[in-house]
């Protein structure tokens, strides 16, 4: 039985705190030392097989040009800005470039009025580079800069994928705040300070291992800011789950060592189930079919097991020194909430008014959704402070947008080498293009290569509409069914085709991942219309989420309060992220509501009774818990970098909607109307079903109590 097994590990480690403490420092140093000797860096490689860009992709590296490797694009102006640009000091700067390791090419283009000049450094592709490269060019810039009379910047797929733009204080901003709230909550030093404690504990070695694992294969960019987030978030709130337990058996006079493997059995087994809720989800964007996504979840999900595994074996390892003392002092369910109870009592005579009201809210809340855009900001929604951002704006006011985001066409010429040329003029007389380059022919290989420039900017919706038009009718009318074929490439297309992919397969992801939650839910709870129930609450709190990020990237509602400087496209991969990491982490607060609500309704038999003392029994826990979530991840919508502005104010907002008005208003509204019909099950779904329902406390072996003279 879990119940018991996690009762008997919790209570061994509280019995050898020192032991188990051991263990994971060890553990943690193991991981620090492997990072730093056999970790690598984090990169982006934003493609994914069968698409067209990819196919693109494929004959352009055939044919050897150099136009399949990375490129950086080096601004320069003269610092008298009415004067053209010095031909010596640009010769200059072009040599100097050419000269970087790793360097293939170096050609310039200057704008028509001579006053903004842009170097195309061509790199190889990316498995070549690291971050050495970038540095290298970053450094002889800023060398450059000092000696030359230009002003120069830079920007281009180098910067994009190998600088980290990180999450800026996010995580120190998050600690501190969750400090507060704890402290607040439990009005103790020493409880306050064992969740993140252990929080920090599971970090370092979650993301070492990432860290670790980024040596061997290509872990995203986002993936350690995510990390991080995630697992501040769900460490902290798996701690406070397990320690408000802990801290009620202890008033009750349980013994502490007892109460630590008492804890947790009953809140640890809905940490475990949440918790691998979790990595179920994100392990599911498999069926995206997009590696940086499987990868990027992959090394996500690490954090969140192990944060799991400190919940059940670290944290009971720090209940057991902290002994009888975390009775003391505490706020947090002192009363097992007498401060909420008269509220779910009042929601419950008027259930139908608070559910069809807050159905409604959440509603609304969703409609924007429906304006969802997929994409990916580009160097233009960077702060402008950036060099990046700064070069993106002089390359597009002097030359036009298109020229940030270049496509290339890869044609198979299948030995008719004239259609290339016939190509470059089809192509030339779409409206969406401002200009094509003269292909170039390499005949050995069969493959020429057209760069081509759109009129718009990279993540402009019609840079996606001419892509698609130049593949459905322009190239088609051009190469009909013969032998030659070609394909639209370049990092615009790769991002639009990356975005088309995930937008096509998220309906079968939700799908997926709700009939799974509702499996797990029902064998956890015996139960068909909690599950469902939970499921559909879920997901209007989920389109909540979208809808807020909509409203504030897409429409730039409330933008500047969190540093948004312009309007952008929402990530491509972050509605499927955002979807497994809500829906998981919203199966914490399922579940720990769930099984107290089902542990009083075993009890005395009474649903009523058993929604307001399960409602409020946890409803302490968990709005404190939620403002933690809601400050670690809402530290990290003021980083600089719009993906992860995306990232923290999508969980927290979803996060903070969950815990009030669908765990505190649609949640006891619901079970009030639906009655004793909430744990209906049919009996021969009952008998087919492995296992059995949720154990009341009384149920795990009964623990020790103090003598009186101790307590």
């Amino acid at each position: 039985m879990l119940s018991n097994a996690l009762s008997r590990l919790g209570g061994s480690a509280a019995r050898h705190p020192w032991r188990v403490i051991a263990a994971w420092l060890l553990a943690a140093a193991v991981a620090v030392v492997a990072a730093a000797t056999l970790g690598g860096r984090t990169a982006d490689e934003m493609t994914a097989p069968g698409l067209d860009s990819q196919q693109a992709a494929a004959l352009i590296e055939r044919a050897g040009t150099g136009q399949a490797g990375m490129t950086a694009q080096v601004v320069a102006t003269p610092l008298d800005a009415g004067s053209p640009v010095p031909e010596e000091a640009l010769a200059r700067l072009q040599d100097e470039l050419r000269r970087l390791p790793h360097v293939v090419s170096a050609a310039e283009l200057v704008s028509p009025d001579g006053r903004v000049a842009v170097v195309r450094v061509q790199y190889p592709d990316q498995g070549q580079l690291t971050a050495a490269d970038l540095d290298a060019l970053v450094r002889l810039v800023e060398r450059l800069r000092g000696e030359l009379p230009l002003r120069i910047e830079m920007g281009g797929d180098l910067f994009y994928v190998f600088s980290d733009a990180g999450a800026g204080p996010g995580e120190l901003i998050g600690l501190l705040a969750a400090a507060a709230i704890l402290f607040l909550a439990f009005g103790s030093l020493v409880a306050a300070a064992l969740p993140i404690g252990m929080a920090l504990f599971g970090l370092t070695v979650g993301v070492s291992t990432m860290t670790v694992l980024a040596g061997a294969i290509q872990i995203p960019t986002f993936a350690p800011v995510l990390g991080s987030m995630v697992g501040l978030g769900v460490g902290i709130d798996y701690a406070l789950f397990v320690l408000a337990r802990h801290r009620e058996y202890l008033r009750q006079g349980v013994e502490h060592h007892a109460a630590a493997g008492l804890a947790v059995a009953t809140a640890g087994r809905p940490v475990v189930f949440a918790g691998g809720t979790v990595v179920v989800s994100i392990l599911g964007m498999a069926v995206a079919n997009v590696p940086f996504m499987t990868v990027g979840g992959l090394a996500v999900s690490i954090v969140v097991l192990v944060m799991v595994v400190a919940s059940v074996t670290l944290l009971p390892a720090f209940l057991g020194l902290a002994g009888a003392r975390l009775a003391r002092s505490h706020r947090l369910g002192r009363s097992r909430g007498i401060g909420w109870r008269p509220w779910i009592r009042h929601v419950n005579r008027h259930p139908a008014l608070y559910a069809i009201g807050a159905t409604a809210l959440l509603v609304t809340a969703t409609l924007p959704l429906f304006a969802l855009r997929v994409g990916l900001p580009d160097d233009g929604s960077l702060p402008s402070g950036r060099t990046e951002r700064q070069a993106y704006d002089l390359v597009a006011a002097a030359f036009g947008p298109g020229t940030n985001g270049p496509l290339v066409i890869a044609v198979d010429l299948a030995g008719d080498p004239a259609v290339a040329d016939r190509l470059a003029t089809a192509v030339a007389a779409d409206p969406g293009i401002a200009s094509v380059a003269p292909p170039q022919v390499d005949t050995a290989a069969g493959v020429a290569t057209l760069v081509v420039v759109p009129t718009t900017g990279p993540q402009d919706r019609a840079t996606a509409d001419t892509v698609a038009r130049l593949r459905a009718t322009v190239l088609p009318s051009v190469v009909g069914a013969g032998p030659a074929s070609a394909h639209v490439g370049g990092a615009a297309a790769a991002l639009s085709d990356v975005g088309r992919r995930t937008s096509e397969r998220l309906p079968f992801f939700v799908a997926a991942v709700l009939a799974l939650s509702f499996v797990l839910l029902l064998l956890v709870f015996r139960s068909v219309l909690v599950p469902l129930k939970a499921v559909l609450l879920n997901l209007l709190s989920i389109g909540a989420s979208y809808g807020v990020l909509v409203a504030v990237f897409q429409w730039g509602w409330g933008g500047s309060l969190i540093g948004l400087e312009s309007t952008v496209p929402i990530v491509s991969f972050i509605p499927m992220f955002l979807f497994a990491i809500l829906f998981g982490l919203s199966m914490d607060y399922e579940v720990f509501l769930l099984s107290r609500v089902r542990e009083e309704y075993d009890r005395t038999g009474d649903n009523a009774a058993a929604v307001v003392e399960g409602v409020a029994g946890t409803a302490r826990v968990i709005t404190s818990a939620a403002l933690i979530m809601v400050a670690v991840f809402l530290s990290f919508s003021f980083a600089g970098d719009p993906s992860t502005k995306m990232f923290g104010l999508g969980l927290a907002t979803a996060i903070f909607v969950d815990a009030t008005v669908v765990r505190m208003v649609l949640v006891p509204a619901t079970m009030t109307l639906l009655g004793r019909a909430n744990w209906w099950l049919p009996a021969w779904l009952d008998r087919l079903l492995p296992g059995r329902p949720v154990p009341p406390a009384a149920a795990v072996e009964a623990p020790p109590r103090e003598p009186a003279h101790q307590r």
